[in-house]
């Protein structure tokens, strides 16, 4: 069985356990919410007795690293956090400048991102980035906008990682938590324009292709446009989503009107008709 895991020397107290699991998550292997294998099973594959073990997974749950939950087994924790609390996260949604600057920042920051990917991806990144494309291929195949909305923050992700630069892959993995989120705007509607899934799978192929490659100028160009690309497609995606929006109540208040109004116009008539006769006239 494959793992990430790798046997302790031989060792009396946890610290080797820790660090070992600390450097996991903190080279993103290890992501929020990924589960651990039982504690029998992980003291075997780290070759520690499970005494150690134990006394390790307390302490990184006492740092706030794992969390155990009752039927979930001992997972990793929430260690990225949230880049704005609560309450900025709805003042930004209610001001679309916010949007602007979310899409400037990841343009310039992927641009660097795509670019340092394409000088130090490993062969074992390129097969990942090979893999997740393929898999966009598939959504795209089959005309599913959701899954390819959802594979596309995977494959931002996983560009990240490419880096292999612990500040600049937390950093990302927090803003693209904003970016699943639907924090600043709706991927989703961006895949119903009209040859949207098209430019942007090939856009998405073009990142992979230069970090492939390992050229370096090409990752930049190419993450720089296709950033550019969704800044303007999100601004025509909202633009049509509310006229869409208005569109729809037109039509649904002009297609009820002349039904109330026959409506009305029925009850009018019964109500005369129904009178006692000394009420006529």
């Amino acid at each position: 069985m494959t793992t990430v895991f790798s046997r302790v020397e031989h060792t009396r107290t946890a610290d080797t356990v820790v660090h070992q699991i600390e450097a996991l998550i903190l080279e993103g292997i290890l992501r929020d919410g990924d589960r651990l294998p039982g504690e029998r099973e992980l003291a075997t594959q780290m070759d520690v007795s499970r005494p150690i073990l134990r006394d390790a997974l307390k302490a990184l749950e006492a740092r706030g690293l794992l969390v155990t939950r009752p039927g979930g087994g001992t997972q990793v924790a929430n260690v990225v956090g949230e880049v704005f609390a609560k309450p900025m996260r709805e003042l930004i949604a209610n001001h679309p400048k916010a949007t602007s600057d979310y899409l400037e920042y990841r343009r310039e920051i992927e641009a660097v991102a795509a670019e340092m990917a394409a000088r130090r991806a490993t062969e074992a990144d390129k097969a990942l980035l090979s893999e997740i494309v393929s898999r966009m291929d598939e959504a795209h195949t089959f005309a599913d906008p959701e899954k390819e909305a959802e594979i596309d923050v995977e494959f931002h992700n996983a560009v990240g990682e490419c880096v292999h630069n612990f500040v600049l892959l937390h950093t990302l993995r927090s803003c693209y938590r904003l970016l699943a989120e639907g924090v600043f705007y709706n991927r989703a509607r961006i895949y119903h324009l009209p040859g949207a899934r098209e430019e942007l799978l090939a856009q998405h192929r073009a990142i992979f292709v230069a970090i492939r490659d390992g050229n370096p100028v090409a990752a930049r160009e190419a993450a720089t446009a296709h950033i550019s690309y969704v800044q303007t497609a999100s601004a025509e995606a909202e633009r049509t989503y509310e006229r869409e929006r208005v569109a729809s109540l037109r039509l649904l208040h002009r297609s009820d009107a002349p039904a109330a109004m026959q409506a009305k116009s029925k009850a009018s008539r019964t109500g005369r008709s129904s009178r006692p006769a000394h009420e006529t006239g």
